[in-house]
């Protein structure tokens, strides 16, 4: 398998359908292969009908599951090649056997980046995240997209938005936002929130000295990736805010939202689990968690 396709998981959901539609658009984007993933969990609490937990499962019963994974594969295959350009879609599926989130972690080592949905067929809350969807984003290798229910209108036009704030991780968020607002060709809007645990009430300086001084930071930082991506134009934006606001009032006009795995405190760190994990929770359009190993 490549090292540098996509890869996107499926579970029959329409959820997992509109995954494969934006993993398919980001394949014909980069002219990448997809491949395209059911994992066949070996044991289904689905089957055992309530009060007869242990209950002996058909003797069919695992013929019928790889007959519903091929159907689920040949759904998604035809929901790929319905994107525009998907007809020329290089498209290769893969049907393992085991625990879902192992199996899954483990094809990630040799993907650029996995696809899920935000949740599948068996959640209950629409608003959470699915499990599958939360174990990848915390342990996955590679970089993990997440898409919600339903793509926003196109906004072909829109910026990639990166939350910013100095750590390895978030370098590696913002390496990955340049890339997909130079396929894209569009915008990138790196946001920094300045909090600063020292000062909670009033700030030692005037809220303009400790802006430009901020936006001269952020500037720095991002020189070296502008030399490598001449093609993108970069908005900085420093806000004293809270980082998910900002964020994800960024969120309401831009196609992408990029952010570090986890970050460092005081300088707005981008922990997974509260500014990340709230992102991914609470924006409409699509986010990238730049996982690493």
């Amino acid at each position: 398998m490549s090292h540098e396709g996509i890869l996107v998981a499926v579970d029959g959901s329409s959820q997992s359908d509109v995954a494969v539609r934006w993993a398919a658009r980001e394949a014909v984007m980069r002219d990448a292969q997809l491949t395209i993933v059911h994992v066949i969990s070996p044991l289904t609490a689905d089957w055992s009908p309530v009060g007869m937990i242990g209950s002996p499962l058909p003797e069919d019963f695992g013929e019928w599951q790889e007959e519903e994974a091929r159907r689920m594969i040949q759904d998604a295959i035809r929901v790929a090649r319905e994107t525009p350009a998907g007809d020329s879609l290089r498209i290769q599926t893969e049907t393992p056997c085991g625990p879902v989130v192992p199996v899954l972690r483990d094809l990630t080592k040799q993907f650029a980046i996995i696809v899920v949905g935000s949740h599948g067929r068996r959640a209950l809350a629409r608003g959470m995240l699915g499990s599958v969807s939360t174990a990848l984003v915390h342990h996955a290798h590679c970089p993990v997209a997440v898409v919600r229910d339903q793509l926003p209108p196109e906004r072909r036009h829109a910026p990639v938005v990166v939350g910013i704030d100095g750590s390895p991780a978030s370098e590696a968020a913002t390496a990955l936002a340049f890339d997909e607002a130079s396929w894209r060709n569009v915008e990138l809007v790196a946001v920094h929130a300045w909090i600063d645990a020292e000062w909670p009430g009033e700030l030692p300086l005037p809220w303009a000295n400790v802006c430009a001084s901020a936006d001269e930071t952020l500037a720095q930082r991002l020189a070296g990736w502008q030399e490598r991506y001449p093609d993108v134009v970069v908005r900085r934006m420093v806000v004293r805010d809270d980082s998910i606001a900002a964020l994800l009032a960024q969120a309401e006009t831009a196609q992408l939202i990029v952010v570090g795995s986890h970050g460092r405190g005081g300088f707005a760190g981008m922990l997974l689990g509260s500014v990340g994990s709230a992102v991914v929770h609470g924006a409409r359009v699509p986010v990238i968690v730049a996982r690493q190993d």
